[in-house]
């Protein structure tokens, strides 16, 4: 009340020319805000972004056609009807994409959504068209009222019941936009009651009213960006990944391989891979229910996300097969990582008990390039799962045979054990 109290008081009059360029940069904003709005509603199909794609951009153009008119100066005792049509029209579709998403909130069909969104919108519009230009004089400032221009005080209590609407939804919906959206409803009910302070165009209540609609438009426009990097770094890290297990997924493994053959190729340092395949899923699925069967691919994978070095890339391969990536790592190195898994599996307290069959390939010596690496440890897996009851489930195999667990030396040297 004191700030609403000082611009009152204050003889400061903004440059019109000044009010209109802070009028476009608002119009551009929404623009911008309404084209991001109908991309995200054509990803993600939610009917709210469809809706405020539709309002920020016709709010947008009705204060553009405004502000691109001759007169810049406008009759001092009249409250603009294009602000009041433009504002009051953007808060009721506010609300409206509210109620729409509360009952509605995804479409099934876009291409017919945005055909009745624009529909809908058009008779929203025209009837707040209507309301206003039905009105035999303009809606008219009083200089000397305690509220000179009290028809703002309408579009306000619409822009409060979106504020309200869009802090409740934030208990269910939390992102960027929606805080945005939230924050930039409350600016504009900050807004609308400035602007019933100004007692003529252009004073100090109505320059900080536009200032307050421009930053509205600011504050969900960078939500919506935000918003939209969020969503597109969870959609790039979904095309690298296994959406059961968060490992890489096939696609991630062969780039990581192709890297690891251009660093080695680079360095003359060679790398290791490592196909571990879990042993009895359908046991498992058959005995205990599909579900228990993903749990234990999860569990493997824990596994190797918990248990492996920093540098190393985990990825699983395909149904109940994973691989392992251990840059600059020799055969030793992978034997002893895959023994360790195997040892964190057989301890990890869950019921049924897990076991993983393996198969090492080591860059130059077992293939030069990714083709050749991975069958190479396909064969030397499949070949352990075939003598898996004569070795007892304690080997790893590699294209040469089988590496039991060994034990590391001092003094750097690596000495393994071989079970024949």
């Amino acid at each position: 009340m004191l700030f609403l109290w000082s611009l009152r008081r204050t003889a400061f009059y903004s440059d019109p020319l000044l009010e209109r360029y802070i009028q476009l940069a608002g119009s551009v904003l929404a623009f911008t805000f309404a084209a991001n709005a109908l991309v995200r509603f054509r990803g993600m199909h939610d009917r709210i972004s469809l809706i405020l794609a539709f309002g920020f951009g016709l709010a947008g153009l009705i204060e553009m056609g405004a502000n691109l008119a001759p007169n810049i100066t406008g009759a001092a005792h009249a409250v603009p009807l294009s602000w009041m049509v433009s504002r009051t029209l953007l808060a009721v579709l506010l609300v409206a994409a509210l109620l729409v998403e509360r009952s509605l909130p995804l479409s099934r069909e876009p291409n017919r959504e945005i055909a009745w969104a624009l529909l809908i919108v058009g008779v929203i519009s025209y009837l707040t068209s209507v309301a206003f230009f039905a009105v035999p004089a303009a809606p008219r400032i009083y200089p000397h009222s305690i509220v000179p221009r009290p028809w703002d005080l309408l579009p306000a209590a619409i822009y409060l019941a979106a504020t309200i609407g869009f802090w409740k939804r934030l208990k269910h919906v939390d992102s960027a936009l929606d805080r945005a959206l939230f924050l930039s409803a409350l600016v504009n009910v900050a807004c609308h009651v400035t602007m019933s302070q100004s007692s003529a165009h252009f004073d100090a209540a109505s320059g900080a009213a536009q200032c307050l609609e421009t930053v509205g438009y600011a504050i969900v426009l960078a939500g919506a960006l935000l918003d939209n990097a969020r969503l597109f770094d969870q959609v790039s890290r979904l095309a690298i990944s296994d959406p059961l297990t968060g490992l890489s997924n096939y696609r991630r493994l062969l780039e990581v391989m192709e890297t690891e053959l251009q660093r080695a190729q680079r360095t003359n340092r060679g790398f290791a891979v490592v196909l571990l395949d879990l042993d009895g899923l359908k046991k498992i699925n058959d005995n205990h229910g599909h579900l228990v069967g993903s749990q234990a691919l999860k569990r493997l994978a824990n596994v190797l996300r918990m248990h492996c070095r920093g540098m190393d890339t985990a990825a699983r391969y395909g149904g109940d097969e994973f691989a392992l990536v251990l840059p600059e790592a020799e055969e030793a190195v992978a034997v002893q990582v895959t023994h360790r898994i195997r040892k964190r599996l057989l301890e990890d307290g869950h019921e049924p008990r897990i076991s993983v069959s393996a198969g090492v390939a080591v860059y130059p010596r077992d293939g030069l390039t990714i083709e050749k690496l991975l069958n190479s440890a396909d064969g030397a897996l499949y070949a352990m799962k075939a003598n898996r009851n004569g070795e007892r489930g304690e080997g790893v195999r590699n294209p040469r045979g089988v590496q039991g667990a060994g034990e590391w030396q001092a003094q750097g040297k690596e000495n393994l054990r071989l079970l024949r």
